[in-house]
């Protein structure tokens, strides 16, 4: 399967030619959180503050990092699952917030608003977290260092290994992708009974 090599920033006529289904390798910028840096995101917003980082055209990875080993910038960095973010995220993507990259399934909420807004939801490999450290070339803390792993850090990237999971269009790798394997299991079993 071939990648598209995505650079970032992730703007909306990037974010609206991919499709559920595609690798992709991205480069560039990308910040990271989890629920307690959501949860204090809103409550700035809900203040009328301006948030710590401009989200517009932003990718955000749903990761805690382990500490960096020498030579490292982070250590693994796995995907946490997303669906704790999504009381928060509807508020972000209408703020310009293009991609997200997590694991797991999303609320319908979340979805509606990719697809008013043109954002795209990108999944990374649970187990492989090790490996996805290799893909971050550059980590520094940007704003709440009380959270330790969970800060909001600025991640550089490059060839970062992705799926995207939920399109612009609302095209859903879970529920296309099952159907499709399904497909290919019932062609497979008439092929053995004619056969």
């Amino acid at each position: 399967m071939n990648a598209k090599r995505i650079k970032l920033p992730l703007t909306r006529e990037r974010a609206r030619v991919l499709k559920a289904g595609d690798a992709v390798l991205l480069t560039g910028v990308v910040y990271t959180a989890r629920d307690a840096a959501h949860k204090r995101l809103i409550r700035l917003l809900d203040e009328g503050k301006p948030l710590p980082i401009d989200v517009e055209d932003q990718v955000i990875y749903y990761v805690g990092p382990a500490p960096a080993s020498p030579g490292h910038a982070v250590g693994p960095a796995g995907p946490t699952t997303s669906y704790r973010m999504d009381p928060y995220t509807p508020r972000l993507i209408e703020l310009g917030l293009r991609g997200m990259i997590g694991k797991g399934l999303r609320s319908q909420a979340v979805i509606d608003a990719m697809k008013a807004h043109g954002a795209v939801y990108f999944g990374a490999v649970g187990g492989a977290a090790a490996l996805i450290a290799r893909s971050i070339r550059k980590s520094e803390v940007v704003c709440y260092e009380d959270l330790g792993s969970e800060a909001i850090h600025r991640f550089e990237i490059e060839d970062f290994p992705a799926l995207v999971l939920i399109d612009s269009e609302g095209g859903n790798l879970y529920e296309t992708g099952p159907a499709a394997f399904r497909e290919q299991a019932e062609e497979q079993t008439r092929k053995r009974e004619k056969g």
